[in-house]
């Protein structure tokens, strides 16, 4: 089974992200939605697995774990709340997740911080 969980690692804010303060979508029912919400409402109690699947399960219906990462997948590397919204997501030493605005102090202590890994968030456009 594959995983696209990180341990105590930033994914940072897109380089072509177009905000420089992080804004909540608006459009309901987007993957961008549904990561928020879950992850606005509990952060560091899931992983990104847990987090990915419960996203899928909310608009595909039920799947089981071993079938959604049968094969690789994309990890949050890619979420439009680091491409987009401004958003920089930080896994802990237990892989669970948190949301982590770019304008935050908390980013700002992330970012300096040698002992966090950094990776940086999928840029929207090539070149």
């Amino acid at each position: 089974m594959h995983s696209t969980n990180y341990v105590n690692t930033l994914i940072t804010v897109s380089t072509d992200c177009p905000v420089a303060v992080a804004t909540p979508p608006t459009k309901e029912g987007t993957i961008a939605e549904r990561q928020f919400a879950r992850l606005s409402a509990a952060p560091y109690a899931m992983t990104s697995d847990e987090l990915l699947l419960a996203v899928e399960n909310d608009r595909k219906g039920d799947v089981t774990a071993e079938e959604f990462f049968a094969k690789p997948l994309a990890c949050l590397r890619v979420s439009p709340l680091v491409k987009n919204h401004g958003y920089g997501l930080h896994h802990d030493a237990k892989s669970r997740v948190a949301l982590v605005p770019v304008e935050s102090a908390a980013y700002k202590r992330l970012m300096s911080d040698a002992s966090v890994k950094k990776s940086p968030g999928m840029r929207s456009k090539r070149g």
